[in-house]
């Protein structure tokens, strides 16, 4: 069932365009991320931080980009909230590890980071949720969202939709 979940969101934002378009000359190829190489991609981030790193990145039919990201969240750094100030959607699905996570609402104490992030205290007025193991939790652009509570360490796998092509292409 987890597996049919993650699945479902990978088709669902990776055929979905904004107008139709017409089929490319030559088909494009699939990319495969496995699970082997997921779990070697986490367990080698650094344990002593948040890491949240791409796994792999690519252009997909419909000009814009699918990245896959790895992260890592110890508990003892459960970190701020966050307003990404772009269209990518990030879409995230709970590898191991419990926690409360905070979406939408007012962020506290916000400071602008850069051109595109937003980083602030916490949120007040948001949706809060438990998250575990097999959750899939898709989080708009432009949508403050906090870990307001770790109960143990989080990894993760966020997939991020980019129709701006702002992520890099990794290999």
């Amino acid at each position: 069932m987890k597996k049919l979940a993650c699945l479902f969101c990978i088709i669902l934002f990776s055929t979905v365009t904004p107008a139709q378009t017409p089929a490319p000359a030559v088909p494009p190829v699939a990319t495969d991320v496995t699970a082997e190489a997921i779990t070697k991609f986490i367990d080698a981030l650094p344990r002593d931080r948040v890491s949240d790193r791409p796994i792999r990145t690519v252009e997909v039919t419909g000009d814009y980009r699918v990245g896959v990201y790895g992260v890592f969240r110890p508990k003892e750094l459960p970190g701020g909230s966050n307003l990404h100030q772009v269209n990518t959607t990030e879409i995230y699905y709970m590898l191991s590890g419990y926690a409360t996570l905070v979406t939408g609402g007012t962020m506290t104490d916000a400071k602008q980071e850069n051109a595109n992030w937003v980083r602030g205290s916490a949120i007040e007025g948001g949706v809060s949720r438990r998250v575990v193991p097999g959750d899939v939790i898709i989080i708009p652009g432009h949508t403050p969202h906090w870990f307001s509570e770790l109960e143990t360490d989080l990894s993760y796998l966020i997939f991020r939709p980019d129709p701006d092509n702002r992520i890099p292409i990794t290999e």
